[in-house]
């Protein structure tokens, strides 16, 4: 199999069954049938999204549906369908599909051109990349980002991008020894993934589907910084 593609979901009942079909359909035209699996996480919902998905899975033989009762985080979805991904490359993104179906191809074009473990998606690389953002967010956002990169000691341009893809290797390798289960996941699974020797990509990536932020930027970066020292710590002891 080519590639699995993990999308966490919290209560998105309106926006799941779209999900489901825009993904297969994309991904069937480019892949092809069998080449390809969507792994649907509910990280403890509330509302009716699993079962929604659930009842599609006859119509479409591609989706797993997983979930679990109590609602622990995004990297927690994250983490669980990434250790049971079977594809060769393994990407996870959110259910409102911010970044578009395209550009999957794009991450498992730049993964076996490149060999890389880890490919991130970038807004900085290219013009448009911030496109749809108000001013201030736009400046908040690169502010945040820059000295989330200062702290973490990385020299990436856009390290909390929303699409991120692994090598399976990787992926199990690194998501294993992960432990978070807030936004600060996938900062932890680069952090692990750069102590372990696994080379990164940054190909350029824009959104195309806005809708409003769950991350409070005053409260959200200061939990961050306490994640970042914690997460720091755990790395650096060989995690």
């Amino acid at each position: 199999m080519k590639i699995s593609v993990i999308i966490p979901m919290y209560n998105e009942e309106l926006i799941v069954k779209d999900a489901i079909c825009a993904l297969d359909a994309g991904l069937s035209e480019y892949f092809g049938s069998g080449e390809y699996e969507m792994i649907f996480v509910s990280d403890g919902s509330k509302d009716s999204c699993m079962q929604i998905a659930l009842d599609m899975i006859e119509s479409h033989p591609a989706l797993t549906v997983l979930g679990y009762e109590n609602n622990r985080g995004k990297g927690c979805a994250v983490r669980t369908g990434m250790l049971e991904a079977k594809g060769d490359f393994v990407l996870f993104t959110d259910c409102d599909l911010a970044y578009g179906v395209d550009i999957i191809s794009d991450f498992y074009n730049e993964f076996l051109k490149s060999r890389s473990g880890i490919v991130i998606g970038s807004r900085a690389l290219k013009g448009g990349g911030y496109d749809g953002y108000t001013f201030i967010r736009k400046v908040m956002s690169k502010v945040y980002l820059k000295f989330v990169c200062v702290m973490a000691g990385f020299d990436l341009s856009d390290s909390q991008c929303g699409i991120k893809g692994f090598s399976n290797e990787a992926a199990k390798a690194i998501f294993s020894r992960c432990e978070a289960d807030g936004f600060e996941f996938d900062l932890e699974a680069i952090m692990i993934g750069e102590k372990m020797g696994y080379t990164i990509s940054e190909i350029p990536v824009r959104i195309i589907n806005h809708r409003q932020s769950k991350i409070n930027p005053v409260k959200d970066s200061i939990k961050m910084i306490k994640q970042v020292r914690r997460i720091k710590k755990r790395v650096k002891r060989g995690a």
